[in-house]
């Protein structure tokens, strides 16, 4: 059976919301996968002007996923940046704070209580002992390293996971990606690529890589992993004489802050058990077609997974996990009528790039 389960495991976990800017589904499901390693955010009310999706694709385990998945967005809001009113900052910092946050006795503990029933066990007993006094925590839940025990050298998680992630503030969109992971836009019904898929066949990947000391095989970073860029995977972060953004694999995100306008449909956050599938034109010509037909934005993705999901393990395309934020932008809104658009160039002819 190898990676893949006998049957798929089609149940959903599906979600909707909505407040007085914006509305909002999700639906992500298991499939062929013999776990689920995807994970996911979704706040309509991050603060009280600002909205936080975002999409994890975890790979070697599901710890760093769930990890991003808890702790991301609360670190965006703790940064100076944030306080400033400067969201890229804020959530770039925020990357790069996961790797630091699940190193020590703390990250292990916190990734243990994450995984199976075993180490959920050790971790919650290791907590036990451990922890700081209930009377420290205030002035100690920020200060990870400080927790010392068993596994305070613990170097971080072997596995890792992708973050893409779209921050909603007024008319302001931002969005920070490390992996392969894809927010895309539709405006006026053309897709619009708002992140790029980090692969290591990039030209700006593969020279960090090499630089770092690296190899690319098979299309592989050291014959193993098939993305550039992740948080977690502590074993390609290993030269110390290099800063975290010149490692191997980095969390480092492109940063994309676009200007929302009129023509401004929705935005779709997805994993690559999406994309292997559909074009970003194509998932977006998909929507357009259901969106006024469904119940819900959740009951639209639930047909977009059920649309990706393979018949058979034959190909390999179609038998990832699959999650997808769907985020409809309510109109009328007080937004540029038109705002300038810069196309870059395109993976295929119908997409472009706002940037």
């Amino acid at each position: 059976m190898g990676i893949y389960l006998s049957t798929p495991k089609t149940d959903k976990l599906s979600e909707n919301g909505e407040n007085d800017r914006l509305k909002f589904g999700l639906s992500s499901m298991q499939g062929w996968r013999a776990s689920m390693e995807d994970a996911h955010s979704a706040l309509l009310d991050l603060d009280s002007e600002t909205a936080f999706f975002g999409v994890f694709d975890g790979h070697g385990g599901r710890v760093v996923s769930k990890f991003c998945a808890k702790y991301l967005h609360s670190q965006v809001l703790k940064t100076e940046a944030y306080s400033a009113g400067d969201l890229g900052s804020a959530v770039h910092r925020a990357f790069f704070r996961m790797d630091e946050m699940m190193r020590g006795q703390r990250g292990w503990r916190e990734l243990s209580a994450l995984g199976d029933k075993i180490n959920k066990l050790s971790g919650m007993i290791e907590g036990f002992i451990w922890s700081p006094r209930s009377s420290d925590l205030n002035n100690q839940q920020d200060d990870w390293a400080s927790e010392e025990g068993p596994h305070s050298d613990f170097a971080g998680p072997t596995c890792g996971s992708t973050a893409c992630v779209a921050l909603i503030r007024n008319n302001q969109l931002v969005v920070a990606n490390a992996g392969d992971s894809r927010c895309v836009i539709s405006r006026a019904g053309q897709a619009y690529n708002l992140s790029r898929d980090h692969k290591p066949e990039l030209a700006a990947e593969r020279q960090r890589i090499m630089k770092a000391g690296g190899f690319i095989h098979m299309g592989r970073v050291n014959g193993s992993l098939n993305l550039s860029r992740a948080i977690g995977d502590v074993e390609f972060k290993q030269n110390k004489f290099l800063p975290p953004d010149k490692q191997i694999v980095t969390a480092n995100p492109d940063i994309n802050v676009v200007e929302l306008c009129d023509d401004d449909d929705f935005v779709v956050v997805a994993c690559d058990g999406i994309w292997d599938c559909m074009s970003s034109q194509q998932l977006v010509n998909f929507i357009h077609e259901h969106i006024n037909k469904e119940s819900s934005l959740s009951a639209v993705c639930e047909r977009v997974l059920d649309r990706c999901l393979a018949p058979s393990t034959i190909t390999g395309d179609g038998c990832d996990n699959m999650t997808m934020i769907l985020v409809q932008f309510k109109k009328p809104v007080n937004r540029n009528k038109k705002a300038e658009v810069a196309e870059q160039s395109t993976s295929s002819a119908d997409e472009a790039e706002i940037q």
